[in-house]
């Protein structure tokens, strides 16, 4: 199955390592550095125009991608009908 992350964007479901609230966190150095790294590497794609509320790391056969969702990540957790 395929979760649909926003506009014209989906990936499948397998190849999602995690889904992260933007909010919180970026409070993590961590979690700045890896998205300021993915950016520079070009593994970051923008889903929309609007202001990210979420954002989802992938793996698969084409190496890691980060997506950044205007959708929040209980939505997107709703939608791929995973628990908390």
């Amino acid at each position: 199955m395929y979760l649909h992350l926003g506009q014209s964007v989906a990936v499948p479901e397998g190849e999602i390592v995690g889904i992260f609230d933007l909010d919180n966190t970026t409070g993590s150095k961590r979690t700045r550095e890896f998205l300021s790294r993915a950016e520079r590497e070009g593994r970051v794609a923008s889903v929309g125009e609007d202001l990210p509320k979420s954002f989802i790391l992938c793996q698969g056969k084409k190496g890691t991608a980060v997506y950044l969702s205007q959708l929040s990540p209980a939505t997107l957790k709703g939608r791929a009908g995973l628990l908390y």
